[in-house]
């Protein structure tokens, strides 16, 4: 019985021995790795780039008051459309004190001149009419005391000008009015009743009242980096994709390039102007972000494959092309000339044709 034990015992031990030999051995050779096939295919091949930007109207204006005063009536809001020539805001005077001043004393002066070229006119008719005086002596003080009265209305006019910012002779062009300078949408009105507003002029720019703009005539404002200005020319279509209306693509075509970049976070940029190709777009407002994707080459009906197949050595490129496939597979390294890439798929010039096969991904590893 113990001899039984003792048999058993060194065969498993001879069993234990001869798998673990088996198992190193099988582990000691090498893996044996599949690869997948892929075929050149034709088809096209275009570079695109995207440009962010936004959304904004060609033509957008401030309104700002001819007159300094106080805000006493504002006719718009954000969003409501005028004609050129609506008025917008209402305006009432604060005059100064010293131009107020000046135009009083020309109105008093006047009324003196007048009285006294009334006087004299009175004087002289009564000469005339007794053949004193000649009729040029009267004549000339008949106009004397016309342009006296011409001179009083004149300066009473300026007077109420300065104190109320009406001209009788005008009313309905008055400064007091704020108007549309042109059609549009009313994008702001960044002012309140009762706000003080200055006029522009040398010094100052001027209080806004409110800014309009032609949302019928729109263009995409965006920037492009140094490494790609070089390749975009005025021109060039674009499709312009608006995140707030993703079912919106309208086409653009660029009418401006920037001929000096500005300096963004240590990189160069240059601004890009394009014309939307649309007369209005319904929910389309100023601001919104969009993207312009740009067509920068294209090549059409090339032979193209999946650029991961492409080895890239220096100036050189390399595909492995099948020439074996039994016992295991067995590859060629050869030099290619390649083409337009869009990232995804590259072209292929020559070095291997159509029918060839092509090392791709690694299919199995055992």
């Amino acid at each position: 019985m113990k001899k039984f034990f003792k048999i058993l015992l060194w065969v498993l031990v001879g069993v234990l021995f001869v798998g673990t030999f088996v198992f190193l051995y099988k582990n000691s050779q090498p893996d044996k790795v599949v690869y997948a096939i892929v075929s050149p295919e034709t088809g096209n091949i275009e570079r695109t780039t995207v440009l962010t930007g936004k959304i904004e109207p060609r033509d957008e204006i401030n309104i700002k008051p001819q007159i300094s005063g106080i805000i006493t009536e504002i006719n718009v809001e954000p969003g409501d459309v005028v004609k050129e020539g609506d008025i917008i805001a209402k305006i009432k005077v604060i005059p100064e004190a010293s131009s107020l001043s000046s135009a009083q004393s020309r109105v008093e002066s006047s009324r003196i001149s007048l009285e006294d070229a009334k006087n004299k006119y009175e004087r002289n008719k009564s000469l005339y009419e007794k053949k004193i005086v000649s009729r040029e002596e009267f004549e000339t003080s008949e106009t004397a005391w016309q342009q006296a009265v011409r001179e009083l209305d004149a300066a009473t006019d300026a007077y109420n000008i300065v104190r109320e910012g009406v001209s009788k002779y005008n009313a309905s062009e008055s400064n007091t009015l704020v108007r549309a300078t042109i059609g549009g949408l009313i994008l702001d009105v960044p002012v309140k009743v009762g706000t003080s507003v200055i006029q522009a002029n040398t010094f100052n720019d001027g209080t806004t009242v409110a800014t309009i703009a032609d949302m019928t005539n729109l263009i995409f404002k965006g920037k492009v980096d140094e490494t790609e200005v070089g390749q975009l020319a005025v021109g060039m279509p674009m499709i312009i994709t608006i995140g707030a209306l993703p079912e919106i693509s309208p086409a653009a075509t660029i009418e401006y390039i920037a001929p000096k970049g500005t300096e963004e976070n240590g990189a160069n940029t240059f601004e890009i102007k394009a014309a939307l190709q649309i007369d209005s777009i319904t929910g389309l407002r100023a601001g919104y972000s969009a993207n312009a994707a740009v067509s920068l080459s294209k090549s059409t009906n090339v032979l193209t494959v999946p650029e991961g197949l492409v080895e890239f050595s220096g100036d050189s490129t390399f595909v492995y092309v099948l020439t074996d496939s039994v016992p295991e597979q067995t590859f060629v390294r050869t030099a290619v000339t390649t083409g337009a890439s869009d990232g995804i798929n590259i072209e292929i010039k020559d070095g291997v044709g159509s029918d060839a096969k092509l090392r791709g991904d690694v299919v199995s590893n055992k």
